[in-house]
């Protein structure tokens, strides 16, 4: 029992001061917990299938689909948070998915909220996408850690509490640890309409989780709505890099660098995430991208 002293000293003092000190304390310990979570994925960071220091993971349960992604990027700490701490800068980020029509951040209510639009692959007028609008929030900051959320009521396609978070570390001067979660609910009608989806224009993609290795050694791949989940999160994961990767250039250059950074990354798993030929996607999101320039 006398081990356990120590947290509910803690917790009471959270309590009796206030929310700073509970901030504090979940700093501490949200950062601890993903320095050993990077302490524990050192294998699977070093061999893996992606060519790069990342693992994913995936869940599909009854209700709710997720999808994780463990990283080391080559970012000091300092700049990664500063660099991803603001709502506008995630419409730059989110845009690059070739789904995101418009993303428009707006604080005109008591909450920071980003107005999206998701649409098909190609190009569609706004009034035939699905709008979600994202509660931005920074849930926890200090100076070795945050925590970034992305949070909606109601998703695309009937989906429910559809979310998106982010928490970093730093492990030395040039590197930071991150963490990326992307997962939402859903019900009946919702699943139905996905599985529709992937049954037909959907029916041949497939994830990147290996279910299976057959005995001429061909692998079988994660399908369904999970391998959808799993595309995704890693498209989101890309945007991340490929934002962070852009902002050495030039500020006019910048929109370019991460349209052309991002396509070609996403080319590295065509298997899983080719969907438009190179002059296809930027000629879709540079007129994306202005159309949002241009609104008022």
């Amino acid at each position: 029992m006398q081990r356990w002293l120590p947290k509910l000293v803690v917790a009471c003092l959270a309590c009796a001061c206030g929310g700073s000190v509970g901030a504090e304390v979940s700093a501490v310990d949200s950062a601890a917990a993903l320095h050993a979570k990077y302490g524990s994925l050192q294998d699977q960071l070093s061999h893996n299938q992606f060519q790069r220091p990342l693992h994913l993971d995936s869940m599909e349960t009854p209700d709710e689909l997720r999808g994780d992604i463990h990283a080391l990027i080559g970012y000091p700490f300092p700049a990664v948070s500063a660099a991803l701490r603001g709502a506008s800068r995630w419409c730059d980020i989110l845009i690059l998915h070739l789904n995101i029509k418009s993303c428009r951040a707006s604080t005109d209510a008591p909450e920071t909220v980003l107005k999206v639009s998701i649409g098909r692959k190609f190009d569609d007028p706004l009034n035939a996408t699905h709008r979600v609008d994202l509660v931005y929030r920074v849930a926890v900051e200090a100076s070795d850690y945050f925590r970034l959320v992305l949070n909606a009521d109601r998703g695309p396609f009937g989906t429910r509490n559809y979310r998106i978070t982010l928490e970093a570390v730093p492990l030395d001067r040039g590197r930071t640890f991150i963490h990326l979660s992307y997962a939402y609910g859903y019900g009946l009608s919702a699943k139905m309409a996905m599985q529709g989806y992937l049954r037909t224009f959907g029916s041949q993609k497939v994830g990147f989780t290996v279910t299976e290795r057959r005995a001429d050694g061909q692998l079988v791949r994660v399908g369904g709505l999970r391998a959808a989940l799993e595309r995704n999160v890693m498209r989101y994961y890309l945007a991340i890099n490929a934002y962070l990767a852009a902002l050495a250039a030039p500020p006019e250059q910048r929109l370019e660098e991460r349209l052309r950074d991002w396509f070609a990354s996403t080319e590295h798993y065509a298997l899983q995430l080719h969907e438009l030929e190179q002059n296809e996607y930027l000629e879709m999101k540079r007129r994306e991208c202005a159309l949002l320039k241009a609104e008022p």
